[in-house]
């Protein structure tokens, strides 16, 4: 090589390498990491606290801390277990009327909304308020997940770091994801899940500079989780295998399958919820009455109460009969149903899993009884189940994919069950178009599938954009009948004015004197806005 060239070399790596190294200090990203580092280790001892304190109620009525809920309900009286989820419930109840402003526990749909509307924030007071709710109802038997509620809890330190240090808007939403990941991998065991759990449910994308530290966060959580809980996975599952490639048709059928048992659990969800809001009655008594009907299936169907890991492992084992299994499926969606529309704490991911596996163990039975020589094990079908009801339920078919894997510790089924997932996703898109999370989004006004552009129209507000009159106000003239703002009216709204009247700016009406003209709104203004949030929300997701 000539001489001159090797001379130019330094000046050129520096020309390639300087602008990079520029751009990271400039985003702070160094800071981002040791923040998502404490991120991991303070949502780890937060996620252990909580499984916990699940253990520690139960162990109130149950005489029993661990998952084995089934199994130690066979030791109690039968009014016992009537009567725990309603005294449960009463605790739940009398938070929700006096401590906590939303009137209900919160979940996953409202992190992904305080993803998707800038300068929103998770309270910290009622974040920890909606945690202890939830372990509450867990312990007491709700039939619910505790997936949901530890993704909130871990959101709400991440956001509250990210409120206390004063964070830009890209470093408090990844530091959102971090703490979901650490939520998820601590829960679960599942630090790979977690990381794409992040990106899939809560950012929406995949950014490099957001994978950095959702990786570190979640693999803290993961190490803290296994130095107190173990390296076990959560489900034991026994040997299984592919019988034959024969079979695949039959994996994508049980993923049809399992799409009309997501599909059905989900308008049992929405059901339920609706009938609940017909109901007038006091909030504290919501739980209680709840409380009271899953007590009633419990003393009937003790394999409903709580989270349901016990159960879970006992289809994927094959200890549950073929009636047993389908009539689990009913039960166990309507229980998990009236628990969430009677405001008990609690999430839906467990209950997923666990009628996926019913639903899978039972496709399974039935496969056998057909083609014996052709069908695999019955766990195989379980766990296939697990991950296409999750999958189609949760609307994040990647991260579920993974999930299943690190629960079940069953990598060597990966092709099936990519395919039973994939087509459960697709039939849920076909049949309902959207995740349970976003139909709870969709009902506050938030539609979060319908891409950036069109949820920025409706969370820009015309705040936003508008100038203030400066010195004395303005008067308008209602009698004129003209078009007006008032500043908490949505860009959408503006952006329709706009149009319709041909106009170029509008006034913006005081809330409490709809006479006075407190700023103007241009359609100029209103744009130059909406471009530089779509340019924001593009460089986020591809930075």
């Amino acid at each position: 090589m000539p001489s001159h060239y090797l001379l130019q070399l330094p000046a050129l790596l520096r020309s390639w390498i300087a602008p990079n190294v520029r751009a990271f200090r400039q985003d702070k990203r160094m800071r981002l990491w040791v923040l998502s580092l404490a991120v991991g280790i303070g949502v780890a001892i937060a996620a252990i606290a909580f499984r916990e304190g699940i253990g520690l109620v139960q162990l109130l009525w149950l005489g029993d801390s661990t998952e084995h809920v089934l199994s130690a309900t066979r030791r109690v009286p039968w009014y016992v277990i009537l009567a725990a989820p309603a005294a449960g419930g009463l605790v739940v109840g009398l938070m929700l009327q006096f401590l906590l402003p939303s009137r209900r526990p919160q979940g996953v749909a409202d992190v992904i909304e305080t993803r998707a509307i800038t300068g929103r924030q998770i309270g910290f007071r009622e974040g920890i308020l909606s945690s202890i709710a939830t372990v509450i109802s867990l312990g007491a038997g709700a039939s619910a997940g505790r997936e949901g509620p530890v993704v909130h809890l871990g959101a709400t330190l991440a956001s509250g770091i990210g409120r206390h240090l004063a964070l830009p808007e890209w470093n408090r939403r990844t530091l959102l994801g971090a703490g979901v990941a650490a939520a998820i991998s601590a829960s679960f065991n599942a630090p790979i899940a977690g990381v794409l759990f992040a990106h899939e449910v809560i950012l929406g994308h995949y950014a490099m500079r957001s994978f950095v530290p959702i990786v570190i966060a979640s693999s803290v959580a993961g190490v803290m989780s296994r130095l107190h809980f173990g390296d076990s996975a959560a489900f034991l599952v026994p040997a299984y295998n592919v019988t034959s490639y024969w079979e695949f048709p039959a994996f994508a059928l049980l993923g049809v399958v399992a799409a009309i048992v997501a599909v059905g659990f989900q308008f049992a969800l929405f059901s339920a919820d609706y009938l609940a809001r017909l109901v007038t009655i006091p909030l504290w008594l919501r739980p209680v009455v709840g409380g009271m009907i899953i007590g009633a299936i419990a003393v009937f169907f003790p394999q409903i109460l709580g989270v349901g890991y016990e159960v879970t492992d006992m289809a994927l084992w094959g200890q549950l009969s073929l009636v047993t299994m389908l009539t689990l499926i009913v039960v166990k969606a309507a229980a998990t149903a009236i628990t969430l529309a009677s405001r008990f704490g609690g999430g839906i991911f467990s209950p997923s899993l666990y009628l996926g596996a019913m639903t899978g163990g039972a496709f399974g039975i039935i496969a056998a009884s057909l083609f014996p020589d052709l069908a695999s094990s019955q766990a195989l079908y379980s766990i296939l189940g697990m991950g296409a009801v999750a999958g189609a339920v949760l609307g994040a078919p990647i991260s579920t994919t993974m999930i299943v894997f690190e629960l079940t510790g069953g990598y060597a089924l990966s092709v099936a069950l990519l395919l039973s997932v994939a087509i459960a996703h697709g039939m849920n898109q076909a049949i309902h178009g959207r995740s349970y999370f976003h139909w709870q989004l969709e009902l506050r006004g938030l539609f979060v599938q319908d891409g950036p552009h069109n949820a920025l129209k409706r969370n820009i507000r015309v705040m936003d954009f508008m100038e203030p009159v400066e010195g004395e106000a303005e008067i308008f003239d209602e009698e004129k009948g003209e078009a007006a703002l008032k500043a908490g009216d949505t860009l959408d709204k503006a952006l329709r004015l706009f149009d319709t009247g041909g106009h170029s700016r509008l006034p913006v009406l005081d809330d409490r004197d709809s006479r006075r003209i407190i700023a103007w709104a241009t359609q100029i203004k209103a744009l130059e806005h909406y471009n530089r949030r779509l340019i924001a929300a593009s460089e986020e997701e591809h930075r």
